[in-house]
């Protein structure tokens, strides 16, 4: 389950702007904002350790937990978007949804494989993972942390789709033909890098047109001196 009996505090900022911004960080905190549920958008100052400590967590985004506002609401939230300083790696600013428990929602699940496939140990096959998270619709409280497939009887030319992933109470929302995981011939994947790479246009015949043009161009300039010493002798 993705809610977590967890608590961030924050406090409700009266002024925005990058000075604003820019002295909450130096104060050791992290501007940021809560909306949604037809409610007004509040700005709020957080510490960026907690919501890191979020972020890293096995639910990571997905989580859902309360946001306290001192001397304001306390309500489910998600963390919906967040920028980074790309130099110090420090927090920036954070965006808050916050969440209507009894609304179905729309989110991202990690996909995991489990197993040794039968067409990569048996058959000298190679496993690929093609798609490692798929979309879902369900109630807050039954998002799950990830899910996880059994790739164990996989065959060479077999796959498993997002289709048939157990999604227990949500709905699939990827397409239901998306590739999780498929094991293919070693051969295979070197007729395709052969074909590809003899596809490719080759680097040397540039020069040669380049050459042929040279050529071309000489014996045009060669006929039109000719020409001038025919004229010259008449």
């Amino acid at each position: 389950m993705a809610r977590k009996d967890i608590t961030l505090m924050a406090e409700q900022r009266t002024s925005r702007g990058k000075n604003e911004a820019r002295r909450l960080r130096v104060a050791g905190a992290s501007p940021g904002v809560v909306y949604g549920t037809n409610a007004e958008a509040v700005a709020v100052a957080v510490d960026p350790k907690e919501v890191r400590r979020i972020l890293r967590s096995k639910t990571g985004h997905n989580t859902i937990f309360n946001l306290s506002i001192k001397s304001g609401e306390n309500t489910p939230v998600m963390i919906v978007d967040w920028q980074n300083d790309p130099v110090k790696d420090s927090l920036l600013h954070v965006d808050f949804k916050r969440i209507d428990l009894t609304i179905r929602i729309r989110v991202k699940v990690p996909v995991h494989t489990a197993g040794d496939p039968v067409g990569v140990k048996i058959q000298g096959g190679l496993h690929e993972v093609v798609t490692r998270e798929i979309e879902i619709e369900c109630l807050p409280d039954d998002i799950p942390e990830e899910y996880i497939v059994n790739v164990a009887e996989l065959s060479i030319g077999q796959s498993i789709r997002a289709s048939e992933i157990p999604l227990g109470l949500a709905k699939l929302v990827s397409p239901a033909d998306a590739v999780i995981s498929h094991v293919v011939s070693v051969k295979a994947e070197t007729e395709t890098a052969v074909a590809a790479t003899e596809g490719a246009p080759s680097a040397a015949a540039e020069p040669e047109v380049i050459k042929k043009g040279k050529k071309e161009e000489d014996a045009a300039g060669a006929k039109k001196e000719e020409k001038k010493d025919d004229k010259k002798k008449k």
